[in-house]
């Protein structure tokens, strides 16, 4: 049974007055309202929200009903899997309508990070990596990336000039979308200067270089696709493809995203589509190396040589196969467990003509990477017009 996107909803990203409970039934009216479908139609509710610590509150699946009666004795159910914790939630709904004990799923991804202390971030995202070796005092994710960006410029150069440009491409893009949570075009020369304003913070990892913590939430509302026919607007989910990796990083090679490309490989040959066939990828540049090596996993460059992906403007968005059009994480925000949600929610956009200044021309395939932890939990889904 096929599954498609009739309906979605998303709140702006970036410090919100808004609690969790606020920015969940926002983003689920929302989609409930633009798919057209009374509340009380909703089979099931999924709920993604990764929190690790980030909100006292802790018991979140039923949090929608509070502000949706008619939801009320709907089974609802919460989902996390670090970062890719939205996919994750994605792909629960999905598979609840395969099994056809559901005809439409709501899908909520939150998260409410920047109330938290600074000092208590770093840790609470680091529960999403292997505890027993990688979580030493002090340390955080950007510590992490910044070795595998120094492993990495290790074995085949420096490539700071193509991180700041993905930097930069991804802060210009931002600049177009109203829901991001930084919009401000910071240009290349700033990216790839370290300076007060951009310092570095961990190994050749600039400020620029990383995402932001962020607010937000956003939803789907999913169904088969015989019904997704009569509905006004849908999306199909041609393709959605999970592979786990081993949590420790010690086991992996840190130059290969193998979870990465397993993932994109497995959702291709579902759909039945190469990489010549997508017309826009939202993928995760949690920080701009991850973005780099995802542009390898994916094939689009061979091993070693994602720097000429980003640096020809292959990726921008007026080249072949424009990466991150609505900013992504690095502009338009990773709010944890909202991030898998929105990138399926920004794909739809442009496959339906509906992103606004983000629009791109005859988008009718795009593809969606979100990945948990540093490729461990790795979502690749395929989106079709239509």
């Amino acid at each position: 049974m096929s599954v498609s996107i009739v309906g979605w909803g998303h709140t702006k990203f970036g410090k919100l007055e808004l609690d969790v409970e606020d920015l969940i039934i926002e983003a689920a009216a929302a989609a409930i309202a633009d798919a057209g479908v009374p509340a009380a139609d909703i089979d099931a509710v999924y709920l993604g929200w990764y929190n690790g610590g980030f909100s006292a509150q802790d018991f979140g699946s039923s949090l929608v009903m509070n502000g949706i009666d008619e939801l009320r004795f709907k089974p609802a159910t919460r989902v996390e899997n670090a970062c890719a914790t939205g996919s994750a939630a994605v792909y629960q709904g999905a598979n609840l309508i395969d099994s056809g004990r559901a005809r439409f799923v709501l899908v909520v991804g939150v998260e409410k990070m920047t109330t938290s202390p600074p000092d208590e971030i770093g840790p609470i995202l680091m529960k999403a990596s292997y505890m027993k070796e990688e979580c030493e005092p002090g340390c955080g994710f950007v510590d992490v990336f910044g070795q595998i960006a120094a492993t990495y410029f290790n074995e085949y150069g420096d490539k700071s000039d193509a991180l700041a440009m993905i930097a930069a491409k991804n802060h210009a893009n931002g600049c177009d979308n109203p829901l991001a949570h930084l919009r401000k075009d910071l240009g290349y020369e700033f990216c790839a200067t370290i300076s007060e304003k951009n310092p570095q913070v961990a190994g050749p990892l600039r400020r620029t270089d990383c995402s932001l913590v962020s607010d937000g939430a956003a939803a789907v509302v999913l169904t088969d696709g015989a019904t997704a026919r009569s509905m006004p607007r849908r999306v199909s989910i041609a393709a959605r493809c999970q592979v786990n990796d081993y949590l420790p990083m010690s086991k992996r090679d840190l130059l290969s995203f193998e979870g990465c490309a397993r993932a994109w490989s497995g959702a291709m040959d579902i759909a039945g589509i190469t990489l010549d066939d997508l017309d826009l990828v939202e993928t995760h540049d949690c920080f701009t190396v991850a973005e780099l090596m995802q542009y390898e996993a994916m094939g689009l460059t061979p091993p070693g040589q994602g720097a000429t992906a980003a640096l020809s403007g292959l990726t921008a968005k007026d080249g072949k196969l424009p990466v991150n059009r609505s900013g992504g994480l690095k502009a338009k925000g990773h709010p944890i467990g909202a991030t898998g949600v929105s990138m399926h929610v920004m794909t739809a956009m442009q496959l339906t003509g509906t992103a606004g200044d983000l629009q791109l021309p005859s988008a009718e395939i795009g593809g969606v990477f979100n990945m948990g932890g540093v490729a461990v939990a790795n979502y690749c889904s395929i989106l079709k017009a239509g």
